[in-house]
């Protein structure tokens, strides 16, 4: 094609499109902030649902996990009835189930309405990129996708100081509703102005449907795998537990035989498994589950333990993860230019420094008593967590897709973004489960205890001493969630190890001009 044909073919960028564009940014914002959020509003959501330990985690997992498997079936029904409608379908449906979630009176219902909000959340995600290829040509795609990447590190990193904020301001009864209301107005706007703004492009372009036995297999594999790891530490670990898990590794190579005769029959597969003749790839995928369960782990334990082992407010929760928030911010401001320069080096330094940050965090809760720790101990070795983090998570992608041929890319791209939420599923429900694993059977004083506050404080009367055994109460809450924490952050520090040692398998540069396509994700028949 030559440079004049290529340019009266190329999109006009007008105001009209930035404002599309917008649109489509505050979908992203909204889906995105939703993964992070609703860590600040576990410990309220426990008290006012009477909830346990495995729903905290499903509120979580079964959000991730939703998502990253709609990710790219969503793709595929894009090419056949056209993105926008892929795109205003998913944000409708992320806006309704943002209101059942919001007016839940029951643990049931929360854990439905957060998975059908995972679900349209990843529905809604993949159009973006098709939509943002189609809006904008080539020169002023670069600095569209820069805006775009750098939404999804503001969103994720702010959502537990957002959380924080809306709780403190409605109250710890009920405040934790906000956190999905707040979603309400913008996704009303946000769907009648993609009914506006959005471009419609010519539907049918998809040459195969989606691979549908192949998605029910996953779906099914993964959700065997994950439920016992979320409900068998409360449940004492039953022969079911252990039944399940085995059922969903079947499930996988199941799976994997039905993605090899969908190949074979020149039909296009959920996963393609051309993808894992590249061994590099393979690591990279792992690299990705296991870094991501290394990263959205860390504020689930800091925020239970922050709230209902220290007793403080959603708020002073939410500040603790500011540190965080402005080295990842930071940190992806700098990652394109670093990794241009530096190549693979920069996702090395990225998983140190986070894998450093989380000992760092790791050795404060060991060696300190849990009622001497303020936010200035840990700010030090979150900030360089959230650096590293900012570091790595922007150009990762490129990193692992470089390892496949260039006519794959938008596959990889797909698989790769469902793998991240896999990983952010098991790594809440793992984490979950040493957390809550680890606690004692009972926070309330021993007999030792009670009779020792009744012997001290008893001339003062039955207050004093009521005074005196709440205070034995807080000292066993900090201790017992202390430990909690310790071991959780423990293990999200050995998933930072485990990624940094995976970085090396990745390409030590990428080809210049080798980019993932604007419409990764959705492979094209």
């Amino acid at each position: 094609m030559t440079s004049a044909t290529s340019s009266a073919t190329a999109p006009l960028v007008t105001r009209r499109t930035w404002m599309a564009f917008a649109v489509l940014i505050l979908g992203i914002a909204m889906a995105l902030l939703d993964t992070t959020i609703v860590n600040v509003a576990l410990p309220t959501i426990r008290t006012s649902l009477h909830a346990d330990e495995a729903t905290l985690s499903w509120i979580i997992s079964g959000y991730a996990l939703a998502y990253g498997l709609a990710l790219i079936p969503a793709g595929r029904i894009g090419d056949r009835i056209g993105h926008k409608w892929v795109f205003i379908v998913g944000l409708a449906g992320f806006t309704l189930a943002s209101l059942a979630a919001g007016i839940s009176n029951d643990t049931a219902t929360l854990i439905v309405a957060r998975v059908v909000q995972g679900l349209f959340g990843g529905i809604f995600f993949p159009p973006v990129t098709a939509l943002i290829q189609l809006m904008f040509p080539p020169r002023a795609r670069g600095k569209a996708f820069a805006v775009f990447g750098a939404s999804i590190g503001f969103s994720t990193a702010l959502g537990p100081l957002v959380g924080g904020l809306l709780i403190q301001w409605l109250g710890e009864t009920d405040g934790w509703r906000s956190i999905f209301f707040v979603n309400l107005p913008f996704g009303v706007i946000a769907v009648v102005a993609a009914f506006l703004l959005l471009p419609s492009e010519v539907a049918g372009r998809g040459r195969s449907g989606v691979d549908l036995v192949g998605f029910v297999l996953l779906s099914g594999a993964l959700v065997a795998i994950l439920v016992p790891l979320i409900q068998g530490q409360q449940d004492g670990w039953p022969l079911w537990t252990y039944l399940s898990i085995a059922g969903g590794i079947v499930l996988l190579v199941v799976f994997a035989f039905w993605e090899l005769g969908v190949a074979r029959r020149g039909k296009e597969p959920l996963v393609p498994p051309r993808l894992f003749a590249h061994p590099s790839f393979t690591g990279g995928v792992i690299l990705a589950l296991v870094y991501f369960a290394a990263f959205t782990s860390i504020f689930f334990s800091i925020s239970i333990f922050w709230q209902t082992g220290l007793g403080h407010t959603a708020l002073e929760s939410g500040l603790v993860s500011i540190p965080f928030a402005i080295g990842s911010i930071v940190g992806a401001s700098q990652s394109n230019r670093l990794a241009e320069r530096l190549g693979r080096t920069v996702l090395v330094i990225g998983t140190a420094l986070v894998a450093l940050g989380l000992i760092g965090v790791w050795l404060m809760l060991q060696l300190m008593a849990p009622q001497d720790l303020t936010n200035w101990e840990l700010l030090g070795p979150l900030a360089v967590a959230g650096f590293g983090s900012g570091l790595f998570i922007a150009p990762n992608s490129q990193f692992i897709v470089a390892t496949v041929d260039r006519a794959e890319a938008g596959a990889a791209s797909g698989v790769i973004g469902t793998m991240q939420r896999v990983g952010s599923a098991i790594g809440i429900a793992v984490i979950g489960s040493v957390l809550f694993g680890s606690l004692p059977s009972s926070f309330a004083p021993t007999a030792a205890q009670s009779a020792a506050a009744a012997e001290a404080h008893g001339a003062e009367g039955s207050a004093a001493v009521k005074a005196a055994i709440q205070r034995i109460v807080d000292h066993n809450l900090a201790v017992g969630f202390g430990h909690g924490a310790t071991l959780a952050l423990a293990v999200s520090a050995v998933f930072a190890i485990v990624a940094f040692g995976l970085v090396f398998v990745l390409p030590r540069r990428i080809s210049r001009g080798y980019e993932i396509p604007a419409d990764a994700g959705q492979p094209r028949g």
